[in-house]
């Protein structure tokens, strides 16, 4: 790889030298060191010895050690050594992270490192691309082919230059030995990853106004916008929770009354109250739109309570039913008042968790220790791990084979669909405000229109020509 200190090239711009690398550096000096650094030998990758290899859990316990920091900060500044291109990783180049395993890493060269200010130019990064086009036999990664069709059309004028010092490389390296070959070419595709990073992440090379956006970029890219990784995984979490409200909206929408016509009519709108007593609480016979609604999420079942006593039935017949009363007895002794609040405690106690309990469930010890231990000082929210353990013991077991018993198929047989109410001739009333406006027009055409008293005026006027005298 040639990397030339000449002027700066297209799509690059200059970077001066940071003040924190040189601590950094100096700690990474001491990581080298023969006898109180970090361990190396050589390891076996795949078929290949590589050597002075150091691992990402040898990495972490160093710098824990020497730093007298906990493992989690160690790990940090391990992932930013990596991420400065300091120590580059032997196996998966994409993610610029310490692993606290046995994945294996190597010291960089001192002379890629940043504070060297070389110039990252694109005719360097041209002739990597060629490089690696020619051993690769044309395959190579989504983003690095899109650069290499840009830069093939930009430096169209000198491409047999690039092409030809390509292959020179090429050729050289394979005249090395197999370790050294491999080494240099992770050494020289993680110098790559660090200062040519690809799209979606954020380079810890830039700085400032460079670190918000990238003005030559060919493309305009989401995750530019992060101006550190922090932010830029703030980035990512908006977008995956984006897509859970898109998901939610398109499983809910033809059950909002408001964006889609519900069955028999809205109630809002035509004043017929069918549409509710069609889905009052306890209603004998549940409406389609009601039992689908039961299948979107065992909350959803939970938070009706006729599929609550669906589901009960099913309980019943399996004969785990204690498992929803008890959580309907956490549910009351949380939202109940704080007068019974004891005394329901040591109800649900007896009932459920006791020693021969006539309904007693199945939790887990540690469950158990924790919730005979609040239960010395009972609050509204004493047993919620016991409730939580049972809720998500129905949710992953009794929800799935509720939805296949014959107690569900059952009920969606049974379920009605309203036929749809079509009011004819029906006007909406006007607003109150044209209303209030017509009235006064027609007071004011009552008022024009209102027969005149000659003798009421005449005495008007000659009592305002009496009063100047």
């Amino acid at each position: 790889m040639t990397i030339r200190n000449a002027l700066r090239d297209h799509g690059q711009r200059y970077r001066p030298r940071m003040a924190c690398l040189k601590k950094v550096e100096m700690i990474l000096l001491e990581m080298q060191d023969p006898n109180t650094g970090v361990r190396s030998q050589p390891q076996r990758l795949v078929i290949t010895t590589i050597p002075h290899a150091i691992t990402g859990e040898d990495i972490v316990t160093w710098l824990a050690d020497r730093l007298q920091i906990d493992v989690q900060e160690a790990r940090s500044f391990g992932s930013m050594l990596v991420a400065l291109g300091y120590i580059y990783p032997l196996q998966d180049h994409k993610r610029l992270v310490i692993k606290p395993d046995t994945s294996l890493y190597r010291f960089q060269t001192p002379y890629f490192w940043p504070t060297q200010q070389w110039p990252v130019e694109d005719t360097d990064y041209a002739i990597y691309l060629a490089k690696r086009n020619i051993r690769k036999k044309g395959l190579l990664e989504l983003y690095e082919q899109e650069q290499y069709n840009r830069l093939h059309k930009w430096m169209n004028h000198k491409w047999d230059f690039i092409v030809m010092q390509a292959k020179e490389q090429y050729r050289a390296a394979k005249e090395r030995k197999k370790p050294d070959r491999v080494v240099f070419d992770c050494q020289e595709r993680a110098y790559w990853v660090v200062h040519r990073p690809p799209p979606g992440t954020v380079s810890a090379m830039d700085y400032g106004l460079d670190r918000r956006t990238d003005p030559n970029a060919d493309e305009f890219y989401v995750f530019y916008l992060a101006c550190d990784e922090s932010i830029h995984m703030l980035t990512i979490n908006n977008m995956f929770l984006s897509r859970r409200l898109v998901k939610h909206c398109a499983t809910y929408i033809g059950h909002d009354p408001f964006l889609s016509a519900c069955l028999p009519s809205n109630p809002w709108l035509t004043d017929d109250t069918t549409y509710w007593n069609l889905n009052m609480s306890n209603v004998e016979t549940p409406t389609k739109m009601r039992v689908e609604r039961w299948t979107f999420s065992f909350k959803e079942l939970l938070s009706d309570p006729r599929g609550r006593d669906d589901f009960r039935l099913f309980l019943k017949k399996e004969f785990s039913g204690e498992n929803l009363a008890f959580w309907e007895g956490c549910e009351d002794l949380k939202w109940g008042t704080a007068a019974t609040m004891k005394e329901k405690a040591e109800q649900i106690y007896k009932t459920f968790l006791a020693r021969g309990a006539p309904r007693w469930i199945n939790i887990d010890g540690k469950t158990m220790e924790v919730t005979m231990k609040g239960l010395k000082h009972p609050h509204r929210y004493v047993l919620d791990a016991a409730q939580t353990h049972i809720y998500m013991l129905m949710k992953k077991d009794s929800y799935g084979r509720y939805l296949k018993s014959p107690v569900f198929k059952d009920t969606v047989k049974k379920a009605i669909r309203p036929e749809e109410h079509k009011f004819k001739n029906r006007r909406p009333s006007l607003s109150p405000i044209i209303l209030r406006q017509q009235e006064q027009e027609l007071r004011a055409k009552m008022a024009a229109n209102a027969p005149v008293d000659i003798t009421q005026v005449m005495s008007k006027l000659s009592k305002q020509g009496k009063d100047p005298a």
